[in-house]
């Protein structure tokens, strides 16, 4: 069993291409066990956004914290702190801080 702050896990710069101002942690992952979700905290500052891109695995998303939107066919979605967001498989999404504090969020993923 893992149990720990998530202030005393790394958070690591997004470097993908079109990612600015975004950190993620990966709270649960393979070297804690896990073997089929991943728990990751990502942290956008004001202004910064995830890059627009799709994969085929789906993502379970649940805003923590902050004000952003979250690309969805074409639009910017807003969104804030206690939504809830299901991202299907191969479908483009991107998420955006647009308040003036951080933006926080759970993602989990299959692994």
């Amino acid at each position: 069993m893992k149990v720990a702050h998530y202030s005393e896990i790394e958070a690591t710069p997004v470097q993908h291409e079109g990612a600015t101002g975004t950190a993620i942690r990966w709270l649960i992952g393979k070297d804690d066990g896990a073997d089929k979700f991943a728990m990751r905290l990502f942290e956008i500052q004001p202004g910064g956004q995830t890059p627009l891109h799709t994969h085929e695995w789906e993502h379970q998303v649940y805003i923590l914290d902050g004000k952003g939107t979250v690309w969805r066919e074409g639009q910017d979605v807003p969104v804030k702190s206690g939504t809830a967001i299901f991202v299907p498989g191969s479908e483009k999404h991107c998420f955006k801080n647009i308040g003036e504090t951080n933006f926080q969020f759970l993602c989990l993923i299959p692994i």
